[in-house]
């Protein structure tokens, strides 16, 4: 959330607020900020999140004829914002609280005549849903993680299963309630939550209440370390576990029982609500859980995975679009379980669906199209990695092996083609040696001004020297080992390095020689990296039954 605290100048609003006001973009609030200099200047905040104050932003709307009429439902939220700052969710529940006709911590006296006046004129459960909008919307455009996004919400319930009548839906981190009470949204569902933080569950309640949700009941705890649902089991688990917290308890629930699959690193927290949600789970029931995409490959939780795989619990893994967790552009994954209904514990008999849905937008279509989904076998994914990640199980299964084995095939053809026509034609010499008598050390045409250092290999600096041919004599063994220091080093600049005394034409007879060699070794590595990928498609496509071999 930003730094929305109590200012001596009252209520602060952001520039998205001040757009609301005025009805217009955020845009064009920008654009008024450059083109007016009597805009008003933040009184708090700071680079991408200033604030201002709400009282000067009406008066230069009003003034410039652009604001209107400030509803009764901006005031109290301005009023809370200015009042609660950080604290919004305590200052929801306090406001829930009063709507619902239950004792609790009093309301600041700016607030509580505006509450009363919006609870007469409308339904308090309008008021509700609206001010959680207004929250839940303020925590996306911060970047917080006190809520689960929108978009987080909207595929959790596109994955999640179809409840039959009277399921029960459980949440072990529900925080405001947003996911559970969006996944079950049958009134007739029996919804069981928990969550750590006080204000928020009790916000949850208070909201579910309003609502008319008899069937949801909340309750205040550490779920891992004091699970107050210890007896439930549920037709559907949903959760959005807290990310990267390592402090969740390991060395106190060593020995705990809803380990089932090992017990998880302290570095991998959400294995161990991935595995309290599964306890909770009757035999059929299933599992939805936000992982982050770290969890498919990490090292640390490879045995959990492979218990997953190897039981039949995993049922599907999807890759949401980049952005759809509001608060990083990382992608993240939803795990679908399901609990095997046979006496075993396992269920082996199907394949795990993988879903890669990175390559699309966070707000578009949530159906995979079908080159997006991949039916893998368990035995594939039971290897050394166990690496969940779908995109790397797609890539094999959508990959054109026929295609580009014939492209590769037919670049290292051409390849091979032009390595035979660099080679140049060579005839015997005048033997070993042949070449001592008339040399010059490089040192000399250096010192003569006939060769330059401009780069990691000396050149010509003269019409009476060619580089090709200075550098392929610098290249040889001979030369080599004169180059070599004591310690083995070998030295580019081959200042101790001799080259045989010939005039400028047979130098570029030599040079486009040994200009012809340079290009056969490049050409050469070039080969070498093209067998070894055609040597690779070739297997994986024999393996995978994408190749065969011709009659």
């Amino acid at each position: 959330m930003t730094d929305n605290v109590a200012s001596p100048v009252g209520p602060l609003v952001t520039g998205s607020e001040i757009a609301r006001l005025a009805g217009v973009t955020r845009a064009a609030v920008s654009n008024w900020r450059r083109r007016y200099d009597d805009f008003p200047a933040p009184a708090a905040g700071a680079g991408n999140g200033p604030l201002y104050a709400l009282a000067e932003v009406q008066q230069w709307l009003d003034k410039q004829r652009k604001g209107r009429e400030l509803s009764p439902e901006v005031e109290l939220w301005q009023g809370m914002r200015a009042a609660y700052g950080e604290q919004m969710i305590a200052g929801l529940a306090a406001v829930a609280a009063v709507l619902a006709g239950e004792p609790g911590p009093g309301l600041p006296d700016d607030i509580a005549p505006r509450l009363r006046e919006l609870a007469r004129a409308g339904e308090p459960v309008d008021l509700v849903n609206g001010l959680t909008e207004r929250f839940i919307d303020s925590a996306r455009r911060a970047g917080s993680d006190q809520v689960t996004p929108e978009r987080v919400v909207r595929a959790v319930c596109h994955f999640a299963p179809e409840l039959p009548a009277g399921a029960t839906v459980f949440d072990p981190a529900c925080g405001i309630g947003v996911l559970l009470l969006s996944v079950a949204s049958e009134t007739g569902t029996r919804c069981r939550g928990q969550e750590a933080d006080v204000d928020s569950a009790r916000f949850a309640q208070l909201r579910a209440d309003l609502l008319g949700r008899s069937q949801v009941h909340v309750v205040t705890g550490d779920s891992l370390r004091a699970d107050a649902w210890t007896d439930l089991k549920a037709d559907l688990v949903v959760c959005d576990p807290p990310a990267g917290v390592t402090e969740w308890g390991r060395e106190e629930l060593l020995l705990d029982s809803r380990w089932e699959l090992g017990v998880p690193s302290k570095a991998e927290g959400e294995l161990a609500w991935l595995q309290h949600a599964y306890a909770h789970t009757e035999p059929g029931g299933q599992v939805v859980m936000v992982m982050p995409a770290s969890a498919a490959y990490r090292k640390a939780g490879r045995r959990i995975r492979s218990e997953l795989v190897r039981r039949g619990i995993l049922r599907q893994v999807v890759a949401l679009p980049p952005g759809t967790a509001t608060s990083h552009a990382l992608p993240v994954h939803l795990w679908c379980l399901r609990r095997p209904e046979n006496t075993t514990g396992t269920d082996t008999d199907h394949t795990v669906r993988m879903v890669d849905l990175t390559g699309n937008s966070p707000d578009g279509s949530l159906e995979p199209r079908p080159d997006q989904v991949a039916d893998v076998p368990l035995i594939e994914l039971l290897d050394d990695t166990v690496d969940l990640t779908p995109g790397s199980h797609l890539r094999s299964r959508h990959r054109d092996y026929p295609g580009e084995y014939a492209a590769l095939r037919e670049e290292l053809e051409g390849q091979i083609r032009r390595l035979a026509a660099l080679l140049p034609e060579l005839v015997a010499g005048g033997g070993p040696g042949s070449l001592d008598a008339a040399t010059t050390s490089v040192a000399d045409l250096a010192r003569a001004g006939l060769v330059a250092y401009e780069g990691p290999e000396p050149v010509s600096a003269s019409e009476q020297l060619d580089t090709d041919y200075l550098r392929g004599f610098l290249r040889s063994s001979v030369n080599a080992r004169r180059s070599t220091s004591a310690s083995g080093t070998y030295r580019l600049d081959g200042r101790g390095s001799r080259i045989p005394r010939m005039g400028i034409d047979d130098q570029r007879r030599y040079g486009s020689v040994f200009r012809a060699l340079s290009a056969f070794e490049e050409g050469m590595r070039k080969a070498d990296e093209l067998s070894r990928r055609l040597a690779e498609i070739a297997r994986d496509g024999l393996a995978t039954g994408a190749l065969a071999p011709r009659e």
